[in-house]
């Protein structure tokens, strides 16, 4: 069944979601909304509306998910669990710590309004969560371990361009190669959150802000910064739209556990990836997740959803048969 898909923000993650609908046969995008003036807002597909975030409402019944594209600070936390409650709706929230209390929030709502919600959808949470949970069912006499980049964090990107002054910023998140390392050598490693990763922003300020405040604010900011060793950077725009305009990023789970009677064989399982485009790659797992939050809607569930409660042939176009002759 085809699935009509209307988009929530149209910036680097709703423009991506609008590609990768294209690539998706049983897709069909039907709206964009936006907070922005509407008609200011051009997008690629031909004959699709662009509407105001405030009429939303008026396409109940017309649409089959929404998929949310705002930023996991200040945007997600109020919209999900708002919009679950009218539309079977999916979100990329990735603020880790906070999942739980965001789960708890989306399910009472889309209980609330018989829909389907699924969060935390992307690549991490969400692609790595599942190989993290596959790795550790295997292997449960391990370890895992967790490295991204190096790469742009959107997410991090766009806490920093919420800070008062801030005019743009890029993110990017440094494994510590020793760590990495080790990890691949199957020592099993005790590392910190600090020796894992470094962080390092590239900041644009406004006029008149104040670097020494910007930066202290960065730094201190819990669940982001505060846990990391971090470098700010100070740059002009020019500067900035010279050297970081691109989104790539990436990383690796790395499950290092063991088998035999005497544990006595050391196994290691790896799962990669390496990204061009960090928004249009979490595009595509959100409109796979579309397909299944359309599906698990139509078998009559409800409520909130993450990947682990996703049958995997739900994010697939193909057919049952198809899977098992083609993919099995």
């Amino acid at each position: 069944m085809n699935t009509k898909i209307g988009i929530l923000g149209y910036g680097n993650l709703g423009r991506g979601i609008e590609c990768a609908v294209r690539q998706n046969k049983d897709m069909e995008l039907m709206a964009v909304f936006t907070r922005r003036e509407p008609k200011t807002v051009s997008i690629q597909t031909d004959g699709v509306a662009v509407c105001s975030a405030a009429d939303i409402k008026n396409w109940q019944g017309k649409l089959d998910v929404i998929i949310l594209c705002g930023g996991s600070a200040t945007d997600l936390p109020v919209q999900t669990a708002h919009y679950a409650k009218y539309f079977n709706v999916v979100d990329s929230f990735d603020t880790h710590a906070r999942i739980p209390e965001h789960f708890d929030r989306v399910d009472a709502a889309a209980r609330e309004g018989a829909h389907t919600a699924i969060i935390s959808a992307g690549w991490d949470p969400g692609m790595f969560s599942i190989n993290r949970l596959y790795a550790d069912a295997i292997l449960p006499e391990g370890k895992d371990y967790t490295f991204w980049g190096r790469g742009v964090s959107q997410g991090h990107s766009d806490a920093i361009r919420r800070i008062e002054g801030v005019k743009n910023a890029k993110q990017y998140t440094i494994p510590v190669e020793e760590a990495l390392e080790a990890v691949r050598a199957g020592k099993n490693p005790e590392l910190s959150t600090r020796q894992k990763h470094t962080r390092e922003c590239f900041v644009v300020l406004k006029e008149g802000a104040s670097a020494v405040k910007v930066e202290k604010e960065i730094k201190t900011m819990p669940n982001y910064f505060a846990d990391y060793n971090t470098t700010v950077h100070f740059i002009s725009e020019e500067e900035f739209l010279r050297d970081h305009s691109e989104i790539p990023h990436g990383g690796c789970v790395i499950r290092s556990g063991v088998t035999g009677w005497e544990k006595e064989h050391k196994n290691i399982i790896e799962y990669r990836l390496k990204l061009d485009s960090n928004p249009e790659f979490t595009s595509s797992v959100l409109v796979a997740c579309a397909r299944a939050a359309h599906r698990l809607a139509a078998d009559g569930q409800s409520g909130c959803k993450t990947l682990f409660d996703i049958p995997p042939a739900y994010l697939s176009a193909k057919s049952a048969q198809e899977l098992r002759a083609g993919i099995l």
